[in-house]
């Protein structure tokens, strides 16, 4: 069972690295980059670039594995496995695109896309369930910088794409392979468990939105040089100066620490009784904690806390209850909640908005060639910037409403799935001038569905087992990217091109052209986010009470417990 270590150590050092872990996490959003090459290289068909998109999504999201072990495993082992995988995985495309080896196996690429991108969960689950941990009380703010950086980060790789490697598929795919583990090997040992920051200081809050602001800066900085470059094609001495300035702004997170260090705040006689108090804290096992205890709370109904009663029924005066079943709110193992229709619901929900936005990921590429757009370096920096906003601003307004209206986080799964069935009518119409707009809401919509899942799961189910419930969650991407990118965008993909050329031999350099290339597939996806949009109405409905128990007046709230 795994301990909190490091003493009073403040966390801001572990989230500061985490951003950068995060970069490397988006690794899986650079497969339009890339995929390309399969077709221009290897002579692979639209159907089989597809499935290899699919590989790429069930690497990233088949987490099980580390999301089982994360309780047993420190961080630093979990970011050494995800710094292996990436190494091996990436490594092997790059011989292959690069025609060191010649004529590998298509089976063999898949499973090395695959266990590539599985780098993905294993560097996830590290840094994600670290910091939640380390400030559960910030948990929606947490999770939305987090997944924010996530998604900026396919812009950071497009700059490092277009600026460094000069649009190089070869030797990009050999920068993943040991450009991230070398990043993994430089910050693991920041990454750890660390005294749980409980809140009440009042500059942490203003840390937060400096890190947020930085974030910020970073995602408009990137879209307007990706811009100007496509404009203005800037030499290869400036682009090097604008990479320079990008790693820049991604170090400022660690401005915060470097600041504790440099000007420590002073610390009065109460705060050092709590510190004393929080150092015997430090010798409990961190996963004792629930959703609602991690968040510093340690009194209960009954005005006795969780030692006084174990202190009463040692003694007699209270008769222990049989263990009764976890109410939403409190740590649930993965069979319990199994059982739940909430679990179910939401997990469904998260598999309509992030299975139908990655086909689009998946395809972006093809479908911005089907439109008329020649680079999709563009169009991928759009996404990814959008993408980061409604990972970052998810976080903060959900943060925001569930604690001032108590207003569950998932209305805003609710209005982005509504939002997602006008950009696919868009898309499926290819009406003109609207592709980089639908792009953009696009972006938006799918990051909000990630910052909104991560706190939701721990809220509901504790923190306990979050690494399980949040990978579980989590095959939702590539089952969707499996259903509605390889068996239905690709195959429509494919025999619409065929249509075009007169059925005869296509060439691999070809490509589909005009609204049809993707038509079904988006009213599809259009018809699938109604369903979604149902079914996440009605869990908002049935998770209302609990939110407004777990958050009534505006700080959380520990759930009644039974005494009898």
């Amino acid at each position: 069972m795994m301990k909190v270590k490091g003493g009073t150590r403040p966390p801001w050092v572990g989230l500061g690295a985490a951003v950068w872990v995060q970069i490397a996490v988006g690794n899986s959003y650079t497969f339009p980059l890339y995929s390309t090459s399969f077709k221009s290289v290897l002579g692979f068909n639209q159907s089989q670039v597809t499935l290899l998109g699919v590989a790429n999504d069930i690497g990233e999201n088949v987490g099980l594995l580390p999301g089982i072990v994360c309780n047993k495993f420190p961080p630093w082992l979990m970011l050494f496995i995800g710094a292996i995988f990436s190494f091996l995985g990436f490594g092997l495309l790059w011989l292959s695109v690069s025609q060191t080896l010649p004529s590998l196996p298509y089976p063999l690429l898949w499973f090395a896309l695959a266990i590539a991108t599985n780098s993905c969960a294993w560097l996830t689950t590290a840094i994600l369930v670290t910091n939640m941990r380390n400030f559960p009380v910030s948990r929606g703010t947490v999770a939305g910088i987090l997944k924010g950086y996530g998604g900026i980060s396919a812009a950071v790789f497009t700059e490092i794409y277009r600026a460094l490697l000069h649009n190089s598929s070869s030797n990009f795919l050999l920068f993943l392979a040991v450009g991230i583990p070398v990043l993994c090997f430089t910050v693991m040992f920041l990454i750890r468990p660390c005294t749980p920051v409980s809140g009440e200081n009042s500059s942490e809050k203003w840390h937060f939105v400096f890190i947020q602001c930085s974030s910020v800066a970073l995602g408009v900085y990137l879209l307007v040089t990706t811009t100007l470059d496509y404009i203005l094609h800037i030499n290869s001495t400036v682009s090097y100066a604008l990479v320079a300035l990008m790693i820049l702004l991604l170090m400022a997170p660690l401005a915060i620490p470097i600041k504790m260090t440099l000007f420590p705040q002073k610390v009065t006689e109460s705060e050092l009784y709590e510190q004393s108090e929080g150092k015997e804290e430090n010798t409990k096992p961190l996963l004792q904690s629930s959703s609602a205890t991690a968040l510093g709370s340690f009194s209960d109904a009954g005005g006795l806390s969780e030692v006084d009663l174990l202190l009463a029924e040692g003694e007699g005066a209270v008769v222990p209850s049989k263990k009764r079943r976890p109410r939403r709110g409190e740590d649930f193992t993965f069979t319990e909640a199994l059982v739940k229709a909430d679990f179910w619901l939401l997990f469904f929900v998260y598999f309509v908005g992030v299975g139908t936005g990655v086909t689009v990921i998946n395809n972006l590429a093809q479908v911005g060639s089907a439109q008329g757009v020649e680079d999709i370096t563009i169009l991928l920096s759009v996404f990814s910037f959008f993408n980061f906003v409604g990972r970052l601003g998810g976080g903060v307004v959900s943060e925001h409403f569930v604690r001032t209206k108590t207003i569950p986080r998932t209305v805003w799964m609710t209005c982005t799935q509504i939002v997602m069935i006008i950009v696919y009518l868009l898309l499926a119409h290819a009406i003109k001038g609207t592709l980089y707009p639908a792009v953009g809401f696009l972006g938006i919509c799918y990051g909000v569905q990630f910052s909104i899942l991560i706190p939701t799961v721990s809220e509901l189910f504790g923190l306990k087992h979050f690494g399980l419930f949040f990978n579980f969650m989590s095959l939702g991407n590539p089952l969707g990217a499996l259903l509605f990118s390889a068996l239905l965008a690709g195959r429509i993909y494919d025999n619409e091109l065929a249509r075009q050329q007169g059925f005869g031999l296509i060439a691999a350099s070809v490509s589909c052209v005009g609204p049809d290339c993707f038509k079904v597939t988006f009213l599809v996806l259009a018809a699938v986010c109604v369903a979604g949009t149902i079914s996440s109405i009605i869990l908002t409905i049935r998770i209302k009470p609990v939110y407004q128990m777990l958050y009534a007046g505006g700080s959380f709230r520990l759930p009644q417990m039974s005494c009898q």
